[in-house]
C-alpha cells in the first residue's frame, strides 16, 4: 500500500533528526530513500526515542518512490537539507542537513505523527491531563485526516479546540478568586465574542501571570485558536472552500501548543488564595 506524503515526509525528517538510525548513512538520494523504505519496513515495531534498523535494505516502490522525490526536493527548497556531502562534493545526489535545518530538527516545538495512535500518545505526553471529550474529537479529526475527508478533520479539530477554551472558561467560573474578573466573557452570545472578551480580560491580567504561561501567551493561545477556527468555519459552512492536506496537517500540528497553552491556564486558574493568602488548589 502506497503512504502519504506526510508519512513519506515525517519518515525522512525522522532519519534526517537521528530519531531513528539506518544502515545505510543519509548522504546521498539513493541512501536516502532506502532508509525511509526501512523505515515503512518496520513500523509495526514497539517505537523508542531511537531505533536502530538493520538487514536487508528495503526499497520504495511504485507511488511511494515518486512521492519521496517531491518530498526530497520539498525539504531542499524549504531549506532543510543542502546539495552536496562537503566541499569536495558538492553536487547532487550528495546532500547534506543545512545549519538552519538542523536548527528546525532540533527544535522542541515540532511534532511528527503518522497514524492515530501516535498522534494520541503525543497529545497525552504534552498535555496528560487533556480531557477524555477533547481526545475523542482530536482522534475522529486524524481519523478522518488519515481518510482523506479533510473537511470532516478540520471541523472535528475545531470543535476540539473550542471545547479546550470552554474548559477554561468552566474552570474559571467555579473559582470564586477569579470569576468576577471574567464574568464580562460569560455575557458574550458567540465563542468568537467570548475568546475575544476574555482576551481583552487577560491582557488586563497578564503582569500577574507565571513567566511560563506569558512565554509565546498571544501565539500559542489567540494566534493559533483563530486559525483553526477560521479554517473549521470555512470547512463547516457551504462555502465550498476546502483545505488541503498539508494545511490540515499543520492544523493538528498546531493544536498541541495551543492545548499545552490552554491547560497551563486552566492549572493556573484552578488556584485559589484562602483568607490566610496561601494558594489551594481547587478540584476540577
Amino acid at each position: 500500500m502506497s503512504h502519504s506524503y506526510e508519512e513519506v515526509r515525517n519518515a525522512a525528517l525522522d532519519i534526517l533528526a537521528g530519531r531513528i538510525k539506518t544502515d545505510l548513512e543519509p548522504t546521498q538520494y539513493e541512501n536516502f530513500m532506502v532508509g525511509v523504505a526501512e523505515v515503512f519496513a518496520q513500523q509495526d515495531t514497539e517505537p523508542s526515542q531511537v531505533v536502530q534498523i538493520s538487514g536487508y535494505p528495503e526499497e520504495l516502490r511504485g507511488a511511494d518512490r515518486e512521492t519521496f522525490l517531491e518530498v526530497f526536493w520539498d525539504l531542499f527548497r524549504q531549506g532543510i537539507i543542502t546539495l552536496g556531502m562537503n566541499d569536495s562534493n558538492r553536487e547532487f545526489p550528495f546532500f547534506r542537513v543545512s545549519s538552519f535545518g538542523r536548527r528546525i530538527l532540533e527544535g522542541h516545538e515540532s511534532y511528527f505523527f503518522h497514524d492515530v495512535s501516535s498522534y494520541t500518545k503525543l497529545i497525552i505526553d504534552a498535555v496528560p491531563g487533556i480531557d477524555p471529550v477533547t481526545l475523542i474529537y482530536l482522534k475522529e479529526a486524524m481519523q478522518a485526516f488519515r481518510s482523506g475527508c479533510i473537511l470532516s478533520c478540520s471541523v472535528m479539530l475545531g470543535v476540539a479546540t473550542e471545547h479546550t477554551f470552554l474548559l477554561l472558561m468552566e474552570t474559571i467560573n467555579g473559582n470564586s478568586a477569579h470569576s468576577p474578573n471574567f464574568s464580562a466573557v460569560n455575557k458574550e452570545r458567540t465563542i468568537l465574542r467570548k475568546v475575544n472578551m476574555f482576551k481583552a480580560k487577560l491582557d488586563q491580567k497578564v503582569k500577574t501571570l507565571p513567566s511560563e504561561i506569558k512565554e509565546d501567551l498571544d501565539t500559542n493561545f489567540a494566534g493559533i485558536l483563530s486559525i483553526i477556527r477560521n479554517f473549521r468555519n470555512e470547512s463547516g459552512h457551504p462555502s465550498g472552500k476546502i483545505i488541503d492536506r498539508e494545511q490540515a496537517y499543520v492544523l493538528l500540528q498546531l493544536f498541541i501548543p495551543y492545548s499545552k497553552k490552554m491547560y497551563q491556564l486552566i492549572d493556573h486558574f484552578k488556584c485559589q488564595a484562602n483568607n490566610s493568602g496561601d494558594i489551594t488548589i481547587l478540584n476540577k
